[in-house]
């Protein structure tokens, strides 16, 4: 009987101490759960300034992006104009935009790892809205001679897998290559033509595909 007693005190003792561990940490949910609420409530929401500052910051950390860029998100998502010019002139200020830097970065860049000529760069910053006077200064780091060096690259690279073909649609689609890179077409049938003399094709009996001036013909710009 005392067995049972003291049994079944023991029993009560852990029932209890159980049951005030449990209470307790129920007790440290709930208060993490409302201070994580309390937190919540307590923030301000956001100024439309901290919301463009906090959008751009944003978009320039994966890469550099041209004023226009940067206007064109904050317009967006909804941010009033005249917040986005400020926010914007202000990062201007501090060199967090730099439209002449970018263009210059993405002169070098595009020319070097894709050899796009003036032309096709020209274009391609003015859609990212690039001024028209920066994309003139980053355009200087580029000479005709420059550009007609990585035509020569470009055209090697393409010459061998246009072997086999017939000398017309060699020139075709060896012009047509440097064209919609941007080059200007006099110099695409002069490095093609070259090329294809080195190589020991003899492409000047009796070519059609380039008008008297020397520029592509239309069959030979829409040539792919």
């Amino acid at each position: 009987m005392r067995e049972q007693e003291r049994g079944g005190g023991n029993g009560g003792r852990e029932g209890r101490r159980e049951g005030s561990r449990e209470r307790g940490r129920e007790g440290r949910r709930d208060g993490r759960a409302e201070g994580r609420g309390e937190s919540r409530q307590e923030l301000p929401p956001q100024s439309p300034e901290e919301q463009a500052r906090a959008i751009c910051l944003r978009l320039l950390t994966g890469m550099p992006r041209t004023r226009r860029q940067l206007a064109d998100a904050l317009e967006k998502r909804g941010i009033p104009e005249e917040v986005s010019q400020a926010v914007l002139s202000r990062f201007e200020e501090v060199g967090l935009i730099d439209d002449a830097a970018f263009a210059g970065a993405w002169v070098e860049s595009r020319h070097r790892g894709r050899g796009l000529a003036r032309r096709a760069l020209a274009q391609e910053l003015r859609t990212k809205g690039v001024h028209a006077t920066l994309v003139q200064e980053a355009l200087e780091q580029l000479d005709s001679d420059q550009e007609e060096q990585t035509a020569r690259e470009l055209v090697e690279r393409k010459l061998r897998a246009t072997r086999g073909l017939e000398r017309d649609k060699r020139i075709r689609r060896l012009a047509g290559m440097l064209a919609r890179k941007g080059y200007p077409e006099g110099m695409a049938l002069r490095v093609v033509r070259r090329a294809l003399e080195e190589e020991g094709d003899d492409c000047t009996d009796g070519d059609d595909l380039g008008t008297p001036g020397g520029e592509l013909s239309p069959r030979t710009r829409g040539w792919g």
